[in-house]
């Protein structure tokens, strides 16, 4: 047994049922896919637990919607084989099932070699591969693209496939002779063309989830779709077939303060939604308590550090903008030294104004800058960072691998910011420095990871007991909901 502060040396088997839903390439229906399974799965009585390839927020959203377990990203840029594995073991217990969506296509990687690709999630989880394969004006060619997937790499065990668009019963009995003719493999599934199960998109990918609940209808179609046109008893066949898994590795704990001692308030809304779950457990981890905040109507309660992940602040800035007492409280709370980490939609919210669509709403104003959503990425993609001196979260940590997409440009940036990181791989505020920082605020575009960076919750956790040890020291009033007591 691992014990909290010490270190421990894991070495254990598990076995999961598992499978990962891949493609050929992106916009082929995987997500689609996903969701109707996992609904479907979870709808029969199986405990379902949904990940997602890569370091997305707004997928995962919906498959922790439908499967009523929060999905969990794994990500080979971010996580090495064991780190991927003790994930899995640690995310899916008590399920019966893990389903594992895909990103772009099953190959696609940051560079030549594939490195991070679906493909690598795949063999380091020795998962079964299904693909899904959107079928629109094709027959016979099936064949050729299912059987270059399956010799491509022949250690990614591709071991069925679901057809996606299907036109009509002679399109899709073309496509399953071709198919198990051909490649030897089985057709599990053949979803027709249906515009019911389409979920909206927005500049970063799917509408998400809550914000909407009309939207719903889409999951709910999707789930139907799988249980008429998915064999479902062949798709859970193939994710028992695989094999047990090893997992050793020493493993460190960080235990800053006893459970409670802290308090950590998160932003959590329809405007700030982009948070991994491990980043939540590794804050309680370290002995916070965290207390979620509406931004849209809450007042500021008493909290020794702030977490403001990302989202999308720009739609709902009118709602930021009404909610003065909160902003104030942030503004004064900062100055006072309170911790404050932000992500992307962060940063955005601790600016001094947001303008998207041609409407500029007041934020908290705390950086002397000004936000501005355009319609293209900016920054998207993968980033590595190099920590500047002063960053007052990561001074013991050279290097930071992390996540960006975002379409905002920080404008009027004054001479003599303090920026906490330098852009090796990346753009972040402006292609060179990310992470501008103001006593114990720190406001970046990058999206970390707790388990690529184990050293950020031990540090916010810390930086809050300092702060609350400070302020009982010194005897200064308390922002409660935005007033003075």
């Amino acid at each position: 047994m691992c014990y909290r502060g010490v270190n421990c040396f894991l070495d254990s088997v598990f076995n999961i049922p598992r499978m990962v839903i891949a493609a050929p390439q992106g916009r082929s229906g995987k997500t689609t896919v996903t969701l109707g399974l996992v609904a479907a799965l979870s709808a029969r009585g199986l405990i379902v637990q949904p990940f997602k390839k890569g370091p997305d927020f707004i997928d995962p959203g919906w498959l922790s919607r439908v499967a009523g377990r929060p999905c969990r990203n794994l990500d080979a840029f971010f996580m090495g084989k064991e780190t991927l594995r003790r994930s899995l073991s640690k995310g899916a217990a008590g399920a019966g099932v893990a389903v594992i969506e895909g990103a772009m296509g099953l190959f696609d990687g940051v560079d030549l070699a594939g490195s991070g690709s679906t493909a690598e999630i795949a063999k380091a989880l020795a998962s079964p591969v299904i693909l899904v394969v959107n079928a629109v004006r094709m027959t016979r060619s099936i064949a050729a693209i299912v059987l270059g997937f399956q010799r491509f790499d022949p250690e990614v065990d591709i071991r069925g496939v679901i057809l996606n668009n299907v036109a009509r019963p002679r399109h899709e009995g073309m496509l399953r002779a071709a198919v198990e003719n051909y490649c030897g493999l089985p057709v599990v599934g053949a979803l027709p063309k249906n515009r019911a199960w389409e979920i909206p998109d927005r500049h970063l990918g799917l509408v998400p989830v809550g914000e909407d609940e009309q939207l719903f209808k889409a999951a709910e179609a999707a789930r139907a779709g799988a249980e008429k046109y998915i064999d479902l008893e062949a798709v859970v066949d193939i994710a028992r077939s695989a094999p047990a898994l090893s997992l050793s590795e020493s493993v460190s704990t960080s235990v800053v303060v006893e459970r409670g001692q802290v308090r950590i308030g998160v932003f959590r809304d329809r405007a700030f939604s982009f948070y991994y779950p491990e980043n939540l457990e590794a804050l309680e981890e370290a002995g916070a308590r965290l207390i979620f905040i509406d931004s849209f109507h809450d007042r500021l309660p008493e909290v020794d550090a702030l977490y403001i992940g990302g989202g999308f602040p720009e739609v709902f800035a009118a709602e930021l903008e009404a909610n003065t007492p909160l902003r104030d409280a942030v503004r004064a709370g900062i100055e006072e030294g309170l911790p404050v980490y932000a992500e992307c939609g962060g940063l955005m919210y601790l600016a001094r104004t947001l303008t998207y669509k041609d409407r500029k709403s007041k934020m908290v104003g705390v950086f002397p800058f000004d936000i501005d959503m355009g319609t293209e990425p900016r920054g998207h993609g993968y980033m590595r960072l190099h920590v500047l001196g002063g960053n007052p979260y990561f001074e013991a940590v050279k290097e930071i691998r992390a996540h960006e997409f975002h379409h905002s440009t920080v404008l009027n940036l004054p001479a003599g910011l303090n920026y906490g990181f330098a852009v090796e791989r990346g753009y972040g505020i402006d292609g060179s420095v990310d992470g501008v920082y103001y006593k114990n605020a720190l406001a970046s575009y990058c999206h970390l990871h707790a388990l690529a960076v184990p050293e950020w919750a031990p540090a916010l956790v810390t930086k809050a007991l300092s702060y609350r040890r400070t302020k009982n020291r010194s005897g200064k009033v308390h922002l409660q909901r935005g007033i003075n007591i």
